[in-house]
């Protein structure tokens, strides 16, 4: 082949890269509006709102189907769970909780789903695929969190007011331990390998990470950040990356996210984002974090590698819950 001939060559094959797809990195995040009564669709790449689906009253967690065909949400004012498809957000159907549904889980199998009803001091197991109620766990007062093992064979849920977490066999569906936690623990987050979970407590101000085997605490990780009033310093939402290396925490009226080394338990860094940051959520390369920054209307994109905010994104009113499903 020729000069002339190479470089035509060249040329094409370049052109033909910038018609390509984009890389893998593209991810569609979807953020409950709780005073808005909506869902805004992000485009991870784009970082725009891309559309709005409405709800029932009061959403608040929101999930993804296994298969990541459908969204789940927790319309916690109306007492049920909504599923959406997650492609078309078309509304799909309604599945039964208990009063007040808050957050929730699948099991690794995809089915049932475990449902925290504040209200009634349940966690509701449903089947997705009859829409019935197959069974109804009776934990402390006032539950929310839910973390699922990667096994599939312990569900650990956090009751605000009992100040404990719950492990549940999801075989029997019976409480067989319990580990005392800070004041009003909200987020129950699994390690990826399952050694560990990560409970926050939201007015004690703290996570504790408890040893998955022995249900011992192995660790408390305490938040100070200088002008900030420790009342201020709210721990909420909790999501590791894949690799145990980094863990984020969301700090409430502090307006920051902890980054801490999930090795070590030392914090290493604040970022500041939005107003009374809730919620997170990661993209399942692990490069972005997403935060729902309650009463700022607004999520925060935090670069995981560069440590970094890089942008806020306008949503509705009160965004709370947070999840990425890829495009």
């Amino acid at each position: 082949m020729n000069f002339r001939h190479t470089f035509v060559a060249s040329v094409l094959l370049a052109a033909l890269a910038t018609l390509a797809p984009r890389s893998a990195a593209a991810y569609t995040v979807f953020v409950s509006n709780e005073k808005e009564n909506t869902v805004s669709v992000i485009d991870s790449e784009k970082l725009a709102v891309l559309h709005t689906i409405k709800t029932g009253a009061r959403p608040r967690g929101v999930i993804l189907s296994r298969d990541a065909k459908w969204l789940l949400v927790c319309a916690s004012d109306d007492n049920r769970v909504e599923v959406y498809d997650a492609k078309t957000y078309a509304l799909v159907k309604y599945l039964p909780s208990g009063p007040d549904p808050e957050l929730f889980a699948f099991h690794p199998s995809g089915n049932p789903l475990y449902i925290a009803n504040e209200d009634d001091n349940l966690v509701t197991v449903v089947d997705i695929n009859t829409d019935k109620i197959v069974s109804e766990i009776p934990v402390g007062v006032e539950p929310e969190g839910m973390g699922m093992s990667p096994d599939g064979k312990v569900l650990v849920n956090t009751s605000e007011t009992t100040n404990m977490a719950h492990f549940i066999d999801t075989t029997t569906h019976k409480i067989f331990d319990n580990v005392l936690v800070d004041t009003r623990p909200r987020v129950a987050e699994y390690t990826n390998d399952g050694a560990q979970i990560w409970v926050s407590s939201e007015i004690g101000g703290s996570v504790t990470v408890i040893d998955a085997a022995t249900r011992k605490s192995v660790a408390k990780i305490k938040f100070e950040i200088q002008g900030i009033t420790p009342d201020s310093i709210q721990p909420v939402g909790v999501r590791l990356t894949k690799d145990r290396k980094w863990a984020f925490v969301a700090l409430g009226p502090a307006n920051r996210v902890a980054i801490v080394n999930a090795q070590t338990f030392e914090v290493v860094k604040y970022v500041l984002v939005g107003q009374r940051v809730w919620q997170l959520a990661l993209t399942p390369d692990d490069a972005k974090l997403f935060t729902t920054n309650g009463t700022s209307n607004d999520v925060t994109v935090i670069d995981v590698a560069r440590q970094r905010a890089v942008k806020s994104i306008a949503v509705g009113r009160y965004p709370w819950g947070v999840v990425v499903a890829p495009f």
